[in-house]
């Protein structure tokens, strides 16, 4: 009791401070909370996307799910602020998907600000192409992209016109555990040149390229205290792509953390998986590869479920502990804002190669994903001087003493780590790949070593912008505490 005094307390005299610097919380507001779930896996055959070769699915080894937990702030009958957070089984969230769905948002459920919706992916490379033309695909006998696109906002409409009318009062807790999912991939050689997945049996192996997170910060969303967790949130820095080469639908080791998780009294929590800062970042083991495949045959269990049972024990080892501190009033608020990063610039020695690597691979059939991919560098080098920043959104939440902040790319660990080491927040959440998809922005150490991730067809934006991505994130979480 005394601690809830102490806390309601604060929140007055922070309130207070707050509203005469006009910020847009107060303190004796109520939270409303819903959730909700539903499959966005296809009834039929479907391309799936992450790799440069076509690949149709076979089947479903696991179901794909987008899950959602809508939040909104009311005082005196009138709401205040408001956000609805959704986790796809998507490897990204394409500008035609988000497009879509916010337009259907405004036309079918106005009272939800769909700039206020943020769609995560989870990265899983066995999901659905929402892009048309990306690939060469057969015209019958497969799900199309526009078709699919379809398919999803129907069932994103549904899950967040759900989640947002099943709001009720309740309250927040957030807590901090550690499970070994991400290994950065990116291998480091004597000559100072670099590999993503680069082989580590070499002469000539120098270390690994950057930092790893083992940390997952949770946060858990509450209807009654006495009952268990509506939803739980868990940004773990690593994308879920352990299965990645398949030909069937698959969610990754997210599936497997649910279904670990949800049994017993935890069987009706719904699931957020968010992926945090990670483009160079996998579940892939870059050495110590058979000690770890022999302790996973004696457990006897594939990898997805080895990750899953490592992320579901730590939720349910911290759901007890921070049951003890749910939050019923919390400041909350959630900013928009569009921030304009300077280009990666192709210089003409880069653009020529990628015009030489284009022709050398014009008559090689199943190549026209790669092509494209590097058509787009010679796009750049031509519209670069008069377009010579990128706008990305970026969202910047509080939710009590969590701050959560969003960006579109594969961001490399180093840029979520200063996030999180200059914020204010207890506890700083950096989702990636949210509300748009702009490929992988490296650390300058990453683009010295080159390859794959650090080379100018992989990044519209480079290390200038990712510090320029940085400052402004932490600006706006500053902003609110």
């Amino acid at each position: 009791m005394r601690c809830l005094i102490r806390w309601s307390l604060c929140c007055g005299i922070a309130a207070a401070l707050l509203v005469a610097a006009g910020s847009v919380w107060a303190a004796d507001a109520e939270l409303l909370i819903g959730a909700a779930t539903t499959s966005i896996t296809p009834d039929q055959p479907i391309a799936l996307d992450g790799q440069f070769h076509t690949r149709v699915s076979r089947g479903v080894e696991s179901p794909i799910t987008a899950t959602a937990v809508a939040i909104e702030s009311r005082q005196d009958g009138r709401s205040v602020d408001q956000a609805v957070l959704v986790s796809c089984d998507l490897v990204a969230v394409r500008p035609p998907l988000l497009a879509a769905v916010r337009e259907r948002l405004a036309a079918k459920l106005p009272e939800v600000d769909a700039r206020k919706v943020i769609l995560t992916a989870t990265h899983t490379h066995t999901s659905g192409v929402t892009e048309q033309d990306k690939y060469e695909l057969p015209k019958e006998g497969v799900m199309q992209p526009r078709e699919y696109v379809t398919f999803l906002v129907d069932r994103l409409e549904d899950v967040i016109g759900t989640a947002w009318k099943q709001r009720r009062p309740g309250g927040v807790s957030w807590g901090l555990g550690h499970a070994v999912v991400g290994y950065n991939r990116r291998a480091v050689y004597a000559s100072g040149s670099a590999a993503m997945y680069g082989k580590t049996d070499q002469p000539n192996f120098r270390g690994i390229e950057g930092y790893e997170d083992h940390s997952l910060e949770m946060l858990f969303f509450w209807n009654d205290a006495q009952q268990p967790p509506r939803a739980v949130a868990v940004n773990v820095a690593c994308p879920s792509q352990e299965v990645e080469s398949r030909s069937m639908v698959n969610a990754d080791f997210w599936h497997d953390v649910r279904q670990q998780f949800q049994t017993g009294d935890y069987q009706n929590v719904l699931v957020l998986g968010w992926p945090g800062a990670a483009g160079d970042q996998s579940p892939h083991r870059m050495y110590r590869k058979a000690a770890e495949e022999r302790m996973i045959k004696l457990r006897g269990l594939t990898y997805t479920q080895e990750v899953g049972r490592r992320i579901a024990g730590e939720i349910s080892d911290v759901c007890p502990l921070v049951r003890q501190d749910v939050r019923t009033n919390v400041p909350f608020a959630h900013q928009v804002e569009d921030v304009a990063l300077p280009v990666r610039k192709v210089t003409e020695q880069e653009m020529a190669a990628a015009q030489a690597e284009i022709d050398a691979l014009a008559k090689k059939e199943g190549t026209a994903r790669r092509r494209l991919w590097l058509q787009k560098v010679i796009d750049r080098y031509h519209a670069q001087d008069k377009e010579p920043t990128l706008s990305v959104e970026v969202h910047a939440l509080r939710i009590g003493d969590v701050a959560i902040v969003t960006n579109p790319f594969e961001l490399f660990l180093d840029f979520g780590i200063q996030m999180q080491g200059r914020s204010p927040a207890l506890q700083t959440f950096v989702l990636q790949l949210t509300n748009g998809s702009c490929g992988y922005l490296p650390t300058a150490r990453a683009v010295k070593g080159g390859s794959y991730s650090a080379i100018v067809a992989s990044n519209r934006v480079g290390p200038e912008g990712g510090q320029v991505l940085v400052d402004r994130s932490v600006e706006l979480i500053q902003s609110m505490w």
